[in-house]
This record gives C-alpha cells, structure tokens and sequence, in this order.
C-alpha cells in the first residue's frame, strides 16, 4: 500500500544528464528520522549526485504518511517487498530493527538496489555472513553497499584516524573505549523491542559496543585476533502491557580485545551508567602520543605530543572547526559548532558519492562482519565464564 504525501520532494545536486537516483527508506522511528534529516539537507551542503526521496516504508500506514509528510518524501507505503519492485527505486535505507535487516538487505541486493543498513548489520552471525555474501555478489554486477557506523563521520574521530595514520602516535599500545548511556537506570522504565533478544539480538552488546569496537577496528586499520568478554543484566524485569515482562537481554558488557597489531584495547558499555546521557569515550596511547574524545563534546579532540619536551608535553584541545578538518568546509564559519545529525549527513554524502564513482564505500559489509565475528565472541566467552575466545577467522 502508498500514499502520496502533500509536498514531493524535487531532485537534489546532480550533473546534468545523469540518473536522478531514487530513494527509498524503511523505518520512520528513531534511525528513519535522522537519516531522513540527512537525506532532505545533504543536497544543501555538499556536492551529491542527483536524488529524490521517493517513499517511507512502515507498518502503520497512518503513521509512516504522517512521518513521510514531515520528513520529506514524496510518499509512502507500508509493504517493503513491493518497493523493492519499483524501476524509480534506486537506493534502499534500512532504518528497521535489527531482526529485519538480513531478510530486506538481501532481496534488495538482489532486486538491484544499493544498500545502506544501520548497524549492527544483524542480529546473528549467520545472518551477517549471508548479508555479507549477498553483497560480494551484487558488488561484482556494480550494486554497492555501506553499513551505517556514523562515528566515523564525527569529524574529531575522522581528524583522529588521519592522526594516528601519519605516525603522530607512534606504535599504538592500548586503547580504552566505553559507551555509556543511563536511560535504562530506573528499573520501572518500560519493556522495549530492544530488551528483548528476539527481536534486538542483544542488548547493550549490539546497540552500542558494536560501534566502540567498530572504532576502534577505524582508528587504528586492525583486526581482533582474541576476545575475553562479560555481560550482565541489572535489572531482569520491566513492566510490560500485560504485566512484568522478561529482559533477556544484557543491560552491560565488558571485553578485552587483543589486535593483531599486538596492541590490547578494553571496552566497557552500560545503558545503567547514571548522569551519561551518550558517552562514547575513546582514548589511545601509543609510544609518541595520545588522543581522547568523548562525544558529549562532539567537536574535541584532545591530543598529546610526546616527542616534544617533557617541560612542554600535554593534552592540547583541538576545536575541530576548521575548514581543513575532515568534513568541515561544507558547514559554517571557523568556531561554529555541529551536532550528533550531521554524522549522518556526511554519511548520506560518502554513500552518494561512492556509488556516483562506482567505487565500494565504507565501512562495508565485510567491516560490519568484522564487528559482528567480536560481538559472538564477546557473548561465546561470557557464556565460557569470560574465557579467552579466538575471533572467527584468526
């Protein structure tokens, strides 16, 4: 079923004489509308190829027309399947839940379209590889592929990574990342879909250590070798529609990661952590120097030379503002501060860019994989009593 929504959208950017490249996403929640903002505004600031916002998909078809109207697309429909049958649809953006991911990326590759799917790429292994496999297939007929890590658009992390590839840090030793968020402190806060294991996968472990192991897999270009990993549920009861409903998912995990490099990083990830609201912190030592970020101040960096002399060595803030920072020169004056959306501003902008170049973007699905193989192995050990786990394919 579509509808069409009271104001269509018109074609963004492009060069004259190339396909306007139709767009469609599924989810219209939280992921669906901040990639929505990103895709009605990227036009505005960077240089894309054409595009429209052809169709919103969702399960409520009052709501996903109400959401499609608000949000910039030109209609709306409420059976994916049937999107993916369309000749004006080019690209599909998968905004659904987790358990949904594997069953749409794979019939859109198939049917054609690129893809972009929200992290993590699925809920199980399984699920991963066969994702991973459908794209290596559709890469090879031109169909690209990108699964949304949106850090690495943060232009303090994108600035770091180039950091720590020029050799600012020396050998890289250690890293520390913790996620931490506290919106699940208050033990009568409600059942979700996300504390459920059937439909979220996981919890804390999936929805946001993937992206503090995906970091650290970014900043450093490494590869996990061996995991030793514990979860733990706080509170195992929550109040559902019916009465008190079953978490069965993790509220906080724990890991130590071993690179190949030789270089040892430990992350720690709670949704019970009071007073942090979205705390992604990364901190990286290596013999000539350090860097630390916390997302809570998204345009930081803090960098520490230590080639210099001990009188002049500390942490210096890096204000990543300038217009030769990653990202940047598209925004406002030198001091003017981004947020959280334009992360996925930039990524909507890399995505359209890589398929106009018929070059595969990243992070991949191969990268998602990656996260995926540690994400199994971290559930593996803690169910071993936190033994020490191989990674698959090391």
């Amino acid at each position: 079923m579509t509808s069409s929504a009271p104001t269509p959208t018109t074609p963004q950017n492009g060069a004259p004489g190339k396909k306007t490249l139709g767009v469609a996403a599924i989810g219209y929640a939280f992921m669906g509308k901040a990639h929505s903002n990103a895709w009605r505004n990227v036009g505005s600031f960077f240089d894309v190829p054409a595009f429209e916002q052809k169709v919103l998909v969702g399960r409520d078809a009052e709501q996903v027309a109400e959401a499609a109207a608000r949000y910039g697309w030109s209609e709306s429909a409420t059976d994916w399947r049937s999107v993916l049958e369309r000749d004006d649809v080019h690209i599909v953006d998968i905004c659904a839940p987790g358990w949904m991911h594997a069953e749409i990326a794979i019939a859109a590759l198939e049917a054609g379209k690129h893809v972009l799917v929200e992290k993590p790429l699925a809920n199980t292994l399984a699920e991963a590889e066969a994702m991973t496999e459908a794209a290596r297939a559709a890469r090879a007929r031109g169909v690209q592929s990108m699964i949304g890590f949106n850090y690495r658009r943060v232009p303090a992390l994108a600035l770091a990574k180039e950091l720590i590839a020029e050799g600012r840090l020396g050998t890289v030793r250690h890293v520390r990342a913790a996620y931490l968020q506290d919106w699940l402190v208050d033990p009568d806060s409600p059942m979700t879909w996300r504390l459920n294991k059937e439909s979220a996968g996981s919890g804390a472990l999936g929805d946001i250590a993937s992206h503090a192991i995906d970091q650290v897999l970014f900043l450093l270009g490494d590869t996990v070798t061996e995991v030793s990993g514990r979860l733990h549920t706080f509170v195992d009861s929550r109040p559902g529609a019916d009465g008190p409903e079953q978490v069965t998912v993790d509220d906080a995990a724990w890991a130590t990661l071993t690179l190949a490099s030789g270089a040892v990083a430990s992350v720690e990830v709670s949704r019970m952590a009071t007073g942090k609201k979205n705390s992604l912190t990364m901190e990286i030592y290596g013999d000539k120097g350090s860097l630390l970020f916390d997302l809570e101040s998204i345009n930081e960096l803090g960098f520490m030379d230590a080639t210099v002399p001990v009188r002049e060595q500390g942490f210096r803030r890096i204000l990543v503002n300038e217009p030769e920072h990653p990202y940047m020169d598209a925004w406002w004056p030198q001091g003017h501060v981004i947020g959280w959306e334009h992360t996925f501003t930039h990524e909507i902008r890399d995505f359209l860019t890589a398929i106009d170049a018929g070059t595969p973007p990243s992070p991949s699905f191969e990268d998602g994989l990656a996260v995926q193989q540690v994400l199994a192995a971290i559930e593996e050990s803690a169910d071993a009593k936190s033994a020490i786990i191989q990674v698959s394919g090391h």
